[in-house]
């Protein structure tokens, strides 16, 4: 399960620290997917990234967000696991699931100290003021998403297509396909081997 640990801020924000067995300088913060439908950091893609991450000698810190905040308050809580982390590992990257995958996208946006972010079938938008498809112009960190063709569940499609119109240029983004539904369901591992490698090997470079 982790260690678990309180992130600083007004809000509740309990978390889990996943430790690598050897001692590690580095860390993946891990979004959960929308908290109004039952997202929380016990969510069996982020335990299974943060399985395959500590496998690879990275930290992950999985966290829950506060109280509902139609997106405001869970990128804050986001930004304050990041605040925290920073405070403690040489490198911090950034990674989440649908809702989570976009908060991971414009959390790492709005700072210059994430090393990588990785967003798992991510939806566009939070909320107007929390557009997933602009923050990726603003990245300038590593990005990649994970995304699936029979996804009806998150709009992802704006947020690949941006992607590609980026890789026209000097950005570095990648995008991995899969033919699956939003949920991935019985391809947990599968799914997590690319977005730990891509995490770990940004964050070891």
């Amino acid at each position: 399960m982790g260690k678990r640990i309180t992130l600083p801020g007004v809000r509740d924000t309990p978390a889990s620290l996943d430790r690598a067995v050897n001692t590690a300088h580095t860390v993946v913060i891990a979004c959960p997917p929308h908290p109004q439908h039952r997202g929380h950091r016990g969510d069996t893609r982020l335990v299974t990234i943060s399985d395959q991450l500590t496998d690879r000698g990275v930290d992950c810190l999985r966290f829950d967000y506060g109280p509902w905040d139609d997106g405001y308050g869970e990128c804050t809580d986001a930004d304050n696991a990041v605040s925290w982390a920073t405070d403690r590992y040489d490198r911090v990257a950034l990674a989440g699931f649908s809702f989570g995958g976009a908060v991971g996208l414009i959390t790492a946006a709005g700072r210059g100290d994430v090393t990588a972010v990785s967003a798992l079938a991510p939806t566009a938008q939070l909320n107007p003021d929390a557009d997933a498809v602009a923050a990726l112009s603003h990245l300038v960190c590593p990005a990649q998403i994970v995304y699936a063709t029979r996804d009806t569940t998150a709009d992802w499609e704006p947020l690949v297509d941006r992607a590609r119109e980026l890789q026209t240029t000097d950005m570095d983004i990648s995008l991995t396909e899969f033919a699956a539904d939003h949920f991935f369901i019985g391809r947990e591992t599968q799914v997590a081997e690319p977005i730990a490698s891509f995490l770990a090997a940004k964050l070891k470079h």
